[in-house]
């Protein structure tokens, strides 16, 4: 495996907010592993992935608390990503947004289990 593969840049995150609007617009698929939420969907130009990642200031109240999930996500995706990258075809975009649903902080080991879990079935409806 490349060593490269283990980033995550600002040109892989989904910033567009035409294209946040469009992955949230109806007929995109999502899949669940609690307590993440998987939405995605194709994406609209060629170049990868693109990653949002939420946590509901209603689950929690401190942004300490919002942005520790938001790390433990991140770093989970990035250690991961090539369970999916490997199983997409090079001039393809993919738009996918990691939802939090829970109102509970889980350990990294959780977390990292439930985004492989994701990655792989998302990667499974690519084929």
């Amino acid at each position: 495996m490349m060593q490269s593969r283990h980033t995550f840049r600002k040109a892989e995150r989904l910033c567009s907010k035409k294209h946040i609007e469009a992955l949230f617009a109806g007929d995109n698929r999502s899949l669940t592993a609690y307590p993440l939420r998987a939405v995605y969907a194709d994406g609209k130009t060629p170049g990868g992935i693109k990653l949002l990642i939420s946590v509901s200031k209603r689950h929690f109240k401190h942004a300490v608390d919002r942005n520790r999930v938001k790390r433990l996500i991140r770093e989970a995706y990035r250690l991961n990503k090539g369970l999916l990258l490997d199983h997409l075809p090079e001039d393809t975009q993919l738009d996918l947004a990691f939802i939090w649903m829970s109102d509970e902080l889980c350990d990294f080991a959780t977390v990292e289990t439930k985004v492989k879990t994701l990655l792989q079935r998302i990667a499974d409806s690519q084929k």
